[in-house]
């Protein structure tokens, strides 16, 4: 069983993020990239987990939308 605080702590992958905010995966780079009309400084930036692995923090992505409700 997973307590509260290990599922704070959980990393998403690239799929899970989507599921997660209803955004494509291209829709998602755009709020990474600063040249995109569509960036969005407050987007969480990505964790490297390995050379070409990268994850988001689970609450950092619902603190995001959360933010985005207000």
């Amino acid at each position: 069983m997973q307590t509260s605080e290990t599922k704070k702590n959980q990393i998403l992958r690239m799929k899970g993020v989507t599921e997660l905010v209803c955004l494509s995966k291209s829709s998602l780079y755009d709020k990474m990239n600063p040249k995109s009309k569509r960036y969005d400084s407050s987007f969480p930036r990505p964790i490297r987990l390995g050379l070409s692995a990268v994850g988001w923090l689970e609450q950092d992505i619902i603190d995001w939308i959360n933010s985005k409700k207000s």
